[in-house]
């Protein structure tokens, strides 16, 4: 099971823009495969990579808030403003 989005990076749910960016900022510093030579963290990167990509954009967030993990398996046509779990 993947892990949660806002616990990759460290965040609460309630976590503005700005803090994202720069909780990104500061763990892909440590993680990116250019400093880090652990086997792992490239692995850790990508996810990390993929928590900021869904976080930062304002519609991709919306959907992965209202519909959790599957986020990216329902229709786009489904408001997720009129579903929350």
């Amino acid at each position: 099971m993947a892990r949660d989005f806002y616990e990759v990076l460290g965040l609460s749910r309630d976590a503005d823009q700005s803090e994202i960016q720069r909780a990104y900022r500061k763990r892909a510093r440590t993680l990116h495969p250019d400093v880090n030579k652990d086997p792992r963290a490239e692995e850790e990167f990508k996810e990390l990579s993929e928590a900021y990509d869904v976080l930062s954009d304002p519609d991709q967030r919306r959907r992965y808030d209202a519909f959790g993990e599957d986020f990216r398996r329902v229709a786009d046509d489904v408001d997720p403003d009129a579903y929350r779990r």
